[in-house]
């Protein structure tokens, strides 16, 4: 069991996966909250049959599962409707997120949340980990990423927390503009090992 968590946050763009996966190789146990957030909502689970009951059976694709393009339209364009949104579903994702973390077997585990401080999810955490780059680095790689318009891509930044609040919040920054594949291990690298000093602190 890990006792010890180091969250993982940043915004669209930043290269949370990359990182991620970095420690993943170490044989740290990641638990990533967009793929609980998938799964509290997939084919046949009660969440989806309640969002099918709110918004209607449309949202619902021929093949039972969720159609995400049409939830997420919705969604921007009502404040109400993600309100409603977010009060089924954090609740159920908060509960993954702990279960799972209470369940890692690494001596420190990856919690990956995209909204771990809009959400106030930092209570779930010992240590923030703040993946950072310049807004106009999250423009250029998600508009070639997702294939968006950079009016939609800046629409979902400031859905986000601002950049300055996010590294005020962060225990450690980690840059990722710019960064080559060996700088980022090796900056993965010295994480980890503060990681593991801190994790046998704890335990």
């Amino acid at each position: 069991m890990s006792d010890f968590i180091v969250g993982l946050t940043g915004g669209i763009g930043s290269g949370k996966t990359t990182v991620a996966n970095l420690f993943a190789q170490l044989d740290i146990d990641i638990i990533d909250a967009d793929v609980i957030a998938r799964d509290v909502v997939a084919k046949g689970s009660p969440a989806l049959n309640k969002i099918s009951n709110h918004f209607g059976a449309d949202f619902i694709q021929p093949d039972g599962h969720l159609d995400r393009a049409m939830l997420r339209k919705k969604i921007f364009s009502s404040e109400a409707d993600k309100r409603w949104l977010n009060n089924l579903l954090h609740p159920l994702i908060r509960e993954q997120l702990i279960l799972q973390t209470s369940g890692a077997s690494s001596i420190y585990c990856l919690l990956v949340v995209p909204l771990l401080i809009e959400n106030n999810l930092t209570a779930l955490v010992d240590r923030v980990l703040v993946v950072d780059v310049k807004e106009s680095t999250q423009i250029a790689r998600t508009t070639q990423r997702d294939k968006n318009t950079a009016a939609q891509v800046k629409a979902i930044m400031s859905s986000q927390i601002a950049r300055e609040a996010r590294q005020a919040s962060a225990d450690d920054l980690l840059n990722n503009d710019d960064c080559s594949v060996d700088k980022l291990k090796n900056s993965v690298a010295q994480l980890h090992q503060n990681y593991l000093e801190l994790a046998k602190q704890k335990g």
